[in-house]
């Protein structure tokens, strides 16, 4: 008897963690959980939308063998991987609502850098909020980080309401930083400092 209650004991605590997590990640509407190989065709539909690619580093589509790749780095910690990438999903209906990442994990002093993105299905619901809300719970509390920041592009309007609105302040500008077309565009910085009452 003991040998049995023994051997399912990590079981049983694996679940208990992964039940806190999901508690811990979600709120009364959405839940922001790890992807799984099955969340691909939705993966592929918004890092291979060419739109998306003036938000960050991407210049050509990314084959399927790469994005079934990176979900499979996707289960590593955000220690190991120095990344963190949820899927934002509907708790009513399952519903793939966008990505709510933490990236350029910074352990020793303590932040890290949070970038979102919605399907325009889902777009103008509150989504993005509640997730950038979620996370800055998750990141304060259970990672212990000072702050969060997001570089924004300085015509992206929507994510500068967004920001703001989430309590982020905006703390400097890089001139012509990010090349869009044929242009140069200025970038945002915002941060949002673990205040007081959060410590």
């Amino acid at each position: 008897i003991i040998y049995i209650l023994i051997s399912h004991f990590p079981v049983r605590l694996r679940l208990c963690l992964k039940e806190n997590l999901m508690r811990l990640l979600s709120d009364q509407h959405i839940l922001l959980r790890a992807l799984e190989p099955d969340d691909l065709d939705f993966l592929k539909a918004i890092e291979n939308h060419p739109e998306n690619w003036k938000y960050g580093d991407t210049i050509q589509p990314f084959s399927e063998y790469i994005l079934k790749e990176y979900i499979k780095v996707a289960e590593q910690s955000i220690t190991e991987a120095g990344q963190l990438r949820l899927l934002i999903t509907d708790k009513q209906d399952k519903k793939r609502i966008g990505f709510i990442d933490l990236y350029d994990f910074d352990q020793r002093n303590a932040r890290a850098g949070v970038a979102i993105i919605i399907h325009p299905d889902h777009q103008r619901n509150g989504f993005a909020l509640q997730a950038l809300q979620i996370i800055e719970k998750y990141a304060f509390d259970k990672l212990y980080l000072h702050q969060l920041y997001a570089s924004i592009l300085a015509d992206n309007l929507p994510s500068i309401k967004l920001f703001e609105k989430a309590g982020f302040s905006y703390s400097g500008k890089k001139i012509d930083w990010r090349k869009t077309d044929n242009e140069f565009k200025d970038e945002l910085f915002y941060q949002k400092i673990k205040n007081e009452e959060q410590k």
